[in-house]
């Protein structure tokens, strides 16, 4: 397994969450700031866009057209951002939404899958009839429920060349996978792998194989095996990891997005994070 630490790329940050590779950047929603940010491989940032009106951005991904979605954790919609930096609302959720939204993923025909949580407070015993839910929205807004019954409902990745979606169910510390048809539908679910006593908070393909799991409760990131092995540990010591992805200008670079602070100051909103990254290829 991997000794390797994590290497600071950007700190100063309020609460990194939501990381997408693209066009030479890292992508992130600074969740407590309301604000989507950019960052390159040298450290510079830029801030892509800031809201004013309360929206507390999360989620994101691109349309083919390479317009920008956001989830949008004040109330249950995706909004989009158009060339002119004007932001529309891109779906309305509410009839479909479950409790709040959360992480999001967006295949290359504009379909985005959003987790909405459910009812069940991380804190309380895990419910057997956990009721959070996937939404798939297609690219022209309309949307409907794909999966149901999940435990908050949060990163996802697809595998296999779009045809398996995978989910990680926070709480419950599994990944669950489904097979994707052609419309976008999900069936077959399943445990892709049992975490514990790790977890998964953001996820993403592992080039190396296996997904790479942020793992909050165990402050490390694991790459983890379809059946549960760990195949490589990254530890984060005192910072908590929350999300990751990879990207970088060789696609070799796993960008790790972290919480200093803990559970309790992201509870009172008092957390900061930063960016690192990780070399997965010499």
């Amino acid at each position: 397994m991997s000794t390797r630490l994590p290497q600071p790329l950007l700190d100063g940050l309020r609460f990194a969450e939501s990381p997408r590779w693209r066009d030479g950047r890292l992508w992130f929603s600074d969740i407590f700031a309301n604000r989507v940010m950019t960052v390159d491989e040298s450290g510079r940032a830029e801030v892509i866009v800031e809201f004013t009106r309360g929206e507390r951005p999360s989620g994101l991904g691109f349309l083919p057209d390479g317009r920008l979605l956001i989830v949008n954790l004040t109330t249950p919609t995706i909004l989009r951002l158009e060339p002119t930096g004007e932001v529309l609302v891109h779906a309305e959720l509410s009839e479909l939404a479950i409790g709040g939204l959360n992480d999001m993923i967006v295949d290359d025909q504009g379909r985005a899958y959003v987790g909405s949580m459910g009812t069940h407070s991380n804190a309380e015993t895990r419910p057997v009839d956990a009721d959070g839910v996937v939404i798939l929205v297609e690219a022209d807004g309309r949307a409907r429920v794909v999966a149901d019954q999940l435990d908050a409902p949060n990163g996802p990745a697809f595998l296999h060349d779009g045809s398996t979606y995978v989910v990680a169910e926070f709480p419950a510390q599994r990944l669950t996978a489904y097979d994707r048809g052609p419309d976008g539908s999900l069936s077959g679910r399943r445990t892709w792998a049992d975490l514990a006593p790790g977890s998964a908070d953001g996820i993403a393909v592992a080039p190396e194989g296996g997904i790479w799991c942020a793992s909050p409760w165990t402050f490390d990131v694991r790459r983890i095996l379809e059946g549960g092995a760990v195949a490589d540990v990254v530890p984060t010591e005192d910072r908590m990891p929350l999300a990751c992805t990879v990207g970088g200008s060789d696609g070799q670079t796993l960008f790790v997005l972290s919480c200093v602070g803990g559970a309790e100051a992201i509870a009172a909103r008092t957390c900061t994070s930063v960016i690192e990254t990780v070399r997965l290829a010499p």
